[in-house]
């Protein structure tokens, strides 16, 4: 395992307990940028690092009985939390790492990131399997239920020219690794950028 690795599984381990109970309000914002994915009735979807699965139940919701809800994290305890929480009951949970996912090419109809993308060791190549997975015309929704700045501010931190999720950073890194920027928001209660797979 490399480092990279050892390093997400330590920090989100440590805090898998009590995860939910330190963003108790996050579940609106989660619903919406699940909606913005437009997710029909039947699709399959993957919540790429879906951590405690609290995107799976507004994924179910949106693809219905006969769609297909997965989750995939890196890091045991975030899934048992989420079996906890009974979350496991709207999505099938996979200890996979998404930059190498147990899954075919072009099996899936979108894919939902909460929080991912600063937890990438290679974003090039991990958004590029993420591409790998889903088919041409599908959807990537990049969220995070607060914006770069307020949640720089609440790291102690100030936004920095390099960070990835800048749009003049995202849509270039985007567009080098399958995907087609086609919506960007960087707003204090919300981050959502939404690709398209290229074909």
């Amino acid at each position: 395992m490399s480092d990279d690795h050892t390093h997400v599984q330590e920090f989100f381990g440590a805090r898998a307990a009590g995860w939910d109970s330190r963003f108790p309000d996050d579940g609106p914002a989660y619903s919406a940028a699940v909606a913005q994915l437009g997710l029909r009735e039947g699709d399959r979807v993957l919540d790429a690092g879906c951590g405690t699965g609290r995107a799976l139940p507004p994924l179910r919701a949106a693809v219905g009985p006969s769609g297909l809800v997965l989750g995939a994290d890196l890091t045991p305890a975030m899934l048992q939390a989420a079996v906890r929480a009974g979350r496991d009951r709207d999505g099938r949970l996979l200890l996979a790492d998404v930059a190498a996912l147990p899954l075919r090419a072009r099996s899936l109809d979108a894919v939902f990131a909460a929080g991912l993308i600063a937890h990438l060791p290679e974003p090039g190549v991990n958004l590029r399997e993420l591409a790998r997975v889903v088919r041409p015309g599908g959807a990537l929704a990049l969220f995070h239920p607060i914006g770069r700045a307020a949640l720089a501010a609440r790291q102690g931190r100030r936004i920095t020219p390099d960070d990835l999720r800048a749009e003049a950073n995202l849509q270039p890194l985007l567009a080098g690794s399958g995907w087609r920027m086609t919506s960007y928001v960087d707003e204090d209660d919300r981050f959502l950028a939404l690709a398209v797979r290229e074909s």
